[in-house]
């Protein structure tokens, strides 16, 4: 792209020309002369100048102690801040003032510097460089390096002056994107720009000399990236999913899609333009939907949408830069999903204009009959789920519709028993509709109503009690065959003529007859109040009545009989024992009466002692507390311990009266202090002399003293069981035995001995000259060797035992002994042996000896006979 400039002339002259500077004093000094820095200022700009965009600086000198400068100009199109500033006022695009000249004027040359002398040959001081901005278009294809502009001073012609740059771009990353000619001033750029990846650059121009002395003041450089149209638009989503009612208006708003473009929005490469390519399927109408060129609404622009006919539509957008212009603009697409919603605008239809049913009688949660319905709108949404309802032919309420979820069909269900003699047949108007009311301006349909006939089939019904739990009131104790009441059942079924039977199907007691025609209740027993089937004075028989239809049917009635109390049960008296002190006024005994029967025919009792015989009035008395208590004492002052029978005559307040004679047992003993029995006193008052109790205590201790002899008898015989003989004649031994013997032997500590000290000693005094006591085995007797007596030759199996037993006596009681295991001997038997050497035990070697003798000894040797007795192996 190529940079289009220009070049602005602004005239400055003073009051009335293009700006004003006013200070504090008109009068002019001849030693001060203000003015402005310079006699004309051009800036270089690009044809596009954006509101608010700086331009260049000017300044003016005013005399020392004068305020206050103002800038003014009478340019519309720009304005000059209280800096000195100028800058623009409002966006202006291709705009070129008449004066410029660009070809009297370089325009890749900045020389900020120029100082012209005026006429009185006076020289105005530059103060300030002011730049316009460079522009670079991106993505230029060189060659690179690329020169943009060039920077001279006025002062390259009397000293030699080094220029430089800094900034991001140059020194500071991205590293040598910018690049100046130190001694030309010449700034290049040395590769291609991106400005949606960086969109301007700031950079600072130093002057210096040869010394690096700077030579003017470093001066700003901002350098603009011009857009190219390097970039598609790129929607937000590849598909967009939107949703409208059918049979809206035109107009009616659907959805949005967005593209975005990285390039410049402000310009027309990022200026983006929808519109619809296609749309899918054409109908009604291949226009059924149009897009808004700049906000991307898509909405409809025709009628007819109908969600029965057309559920979705698919529509191809697509975003064009350059305003949309489809020869130079960048294009892209995305899709558009418009699904059409439903509307109620379909009312439900019935099928059939009647339908018909049956139902038993007595019957509930029946489905009767189906009613089956048409509905064109979406299923299983509120516009078609249906709700049926009854408007007539129902007054009390037998019936209810219910929907079924799957299929949308209307079930007929009972919900209240009908009877058949009530009536025989239903006529039902049902309505159908849906969950959702109607769309505005559709009209219910005629075929939205539909009638149903419900037949009722009579069956054969139980018989039923009128009165059930029938209560009757008699007196308890009426004499069997007595006739109480009529307990009689109606059938129902008035069409059929059919007889009922009566039958017991609870009772008890088994105190009640019924007859099996007529339902009369008699007494079959004595009816007692008391009894334990009596629950609350109530007494409950269950009977059942039987009809002799096909199939029979039955049904149960209770007859509750409330018993009303006679005077029919005698008091009895508690408590049935007691216990007093032989002597009187330390303890009385407190009795009452217990009566079955309730008021009034209980209390208060009448106490009283009988006067047969007389011993009984002599002895105690009955002292009245109130109506239900009364205390029984003693009379004397003394009375021999024991049991005693005191009989005691109990009288209620019943109409008649009635009495009873009780006995209560007694107790008599001595008593402590506390007026409470003795041990001994009890045992007297229980009967028992002194003569029986020593009797118990002498086989007390018989009895232990046989148990004591017992258990001496059982230590002794353990004792001799563990004294018996150790060993036991081999031929006398018929016994398999596992013989187990010690080892005495530690490892090889314990193979170091001195086997001298086992040798047959040649004399046995020592033996009888031996003190007590018991050896190591590394002790060597001191004396005389001791001499053991010559043994039988057949030793008895006895002496063995005894040696080893006073051996371990020895042992046991030897205070010197070592307190942990050790070899011990019991004597030293000295060297010298009788016997000679065992070497002579030699084992035959000849293959001659016979082992047949073997399979004689039984079945124990007969392993021992296979292995040597057999034959000579091959």
């Amino acid at each position: 792209m190529t940079i289009g400039s220009g070049m602005l002339l602004l005239l400055l002259l003073p009051f009335c020309g293009s700006a004003r500077a006013h200070n504090g004093d008109l009068t002019v000094r001849p030693t001060c002369k203000p003015g402005f820095s310079e006699e004309d200022y051009t800036a270089l700009v690009s044809q596009n100048i954006m509101e608010g965009q700086k331009l260049l600086k000017v300044k003016f000198s005013g005399c020392p102690g004068k305020n206050g400068i103002r800038y003014e100009t009478n340019n519309l199109d720009f304005k000059v801040w209280t800096d000195g500033t100028i800058y623009a006022t409002h966006q202006q695009k291709g705009k070129k003032n008449a004066s410029t000249d660009l070809a009297s004027q370089p325009s890749d040359t900045l020389i900020p510097w120029r100082q012209p002398q005026n006429s009185n040959g006076l020289r105005r001081q530059k103060r300030d460089w002011v730049i316009p901005p460079i522009n670079v278009p991106e993505n230029s294809r060189g060659p690179f390096p690329q020169q943009l502009v060039r920077i001279r001073s006025d002062k390259d012609s009397e000293i030699h002056i080094r220029y430089s740059i800094t900034g991001v771009g140059a020194d500071q990353p991205p590293m040598e994107v910018f690049s100046i000619d130190p001694v030309s001033g010449r700034m290049y750029v040395t590769r291609p720009m991106d400005r949606e990846e960086r969109a301007s650059y700031h950079l600072r121009a130093h002057a210096v000399d040869m010394n690096g002395n700077k030579v003017e003041n470093p001066i700003d450089l901002y350098i603009y990236v011009i857009d190219m149209n390097d970039n598609r638009p790129e929607f937000i989503n590849q598909v967009y999913n939107g949703s409208v009612d059918e049979g809206s208006k035109p107009g009616t708003y659907v959805m949005t899609v967005t593209a975005n473009d990285a390039d410049d929005s402000t310009t027309a490469n990022g200026m983006v333009r929808y519109r619809i390519v296609t749309q899918t399927p054409q109908s009604p109408s291949q226009n059924m939907f149009t897009i808004n060129s700049e906000t991307g609404d898509i909405v409809t622009v025709a009628a007819g949408l109908d969600r029965e006919k057309v559920q979705k539509y698919t529509v191809i957008i697509q975003a064009t830069d350059m305003e949309g212009n489809l020869n130079y603009g960048l294009s892209n697409t995305a899709t558009a999903i418009i699904t059409v919603t439903d509307v109620n605008d379909n009312p439900p239809e019935f099928t059939a204009s009647t339908y018909s049913g049956e139902v038993p009688e007595n019957r509930v949660e029946v489905v009767v009959a189906n009613l089956t319905v048409m509905d064109r709108d979406q299923p299983h949404s509120r516009n078609w789920n249906a709700v049926y309802r009854i408007i007539s032919g129902d007054p009390s309420g037998h019936f209810t519709i219910q929907t079924d979820p799957v299929t949308n069909e209307g079930m007929v269900t009972v919900v209240k028993a009908v009877d058949y003699e009530m009536n025989r047949a239903f006529m039902l108007t049902v309505m159908v509709s849906n969950q959702a009311p109607l769309a505005s301006g559709i009209q219910m349909s005629f075929q939205s109503t539909a009638g149903v006939t419900i037949s009722v089939t009579d069956i054969n019904e139980a018989p039923y009690f009128p009165t059930n739990h029938k209560l009757i009131r008699l007196e308890e104790g009426v004499p069997p065959g007595t006739a109480l009441t009529t307990f009689s059942a109606v059938d129902p079924d008035r069409f059929m003529q059919q007889a009922v039977r009566y039958s017991k199907l609870s009772d008890p007691a088994n105190w009640l007859n019924i007859n099996a025609t007529n339902g009369q209740i008699t007494t079959a027993a004595v009816l007692d109040r008391e009894s334990v089937y009596i629950k609350n004075n109530v007494y409950e028989a269950t009977f059942l009545a039987a009809d002799n239809g096909i199939p029979p049917a039955s049904g149960t009635g209770t007859l509750q009989i409330y018993l009303i109390d006679i005077n029919d049960n005698a008091p009895e008296l508690l408590p049935k024992e007691a216990q007093i002190c032989e002597k009187p006024n330390l303890n009385v005994i407190n009795i009452t009466a217990a009566d079955a029967d309730i008021d009034p025919n209980v209390g208060p009792f009448v106490f009283e002692l009988p006067s047969v015989p007389s011993a009984v009035r002599k002895n105690w008395t009955i002292t009245r507390l109130n109506g239900d208590y009364a205390q029984l004492s003693l009379r004397i002052m003394y009375l021999e311990a024991g049991m005693y029978d005191v009989p005691i005559v109990v009288t209620d307040s019943g109409n008649p009266p009635l009495y009873n004679t009780s006995i209560i047992k007694v107790k008599v003993c001595p008593c402590d202090e506390n007026g409470d029995c003795t041990t001994i006193g009890a045992v007297a008052a229980a009967g028992l002399g002194t003569g029986a109790i020593i009797a118990i205590l002498i086989c007390i201790i018989i009895l232990l003293t046989m148990v004591l002899l017992f258990v001496v008898w059982m230590k002794r015989r353990e004792k001799e069981r563990h004294t018996k003989q150790l060993l036991i004649d081999p031929e006398d031994d018929v016994r398999d035995n596992i013989l187990k013997y010690d080892e005495e032997g530690g490892g090889e500590e314990d193979q170091d001995y001195d086997l001298s000290q086992l040798q047959q000693p040649e004399t046995m005094d020592h033996v009888l000259n031996k003190a007590p006591g018991v050896r190591r085995v590394d002790e060597r007797p001191i004396g005389a060797e001791p001499q053991y007596p010559i043994r039988p030759v057949i030793p008895h199996p006895g002496d063995i035992g005894d040696f080893i037993n006073e051996g371990l006596r020895a042992a046991d009681n030897d205070p010197t002994a070592p307190p942990y295991d050790s070899l011990l001997v019991f004597d030293y038997e000295g060297s010298g042996s009788t016997a000679g050497s065992v070497s002579s035990l030699n084992s035959s070697s000849s293959g001659d000896q016979d082992y047949d003798y073997l399979n004689d000894w039984g079945p124990r040797f007969k392993k021992l006979a296979d292995m040597y007795g057999g034959g000579e192996e091959d």
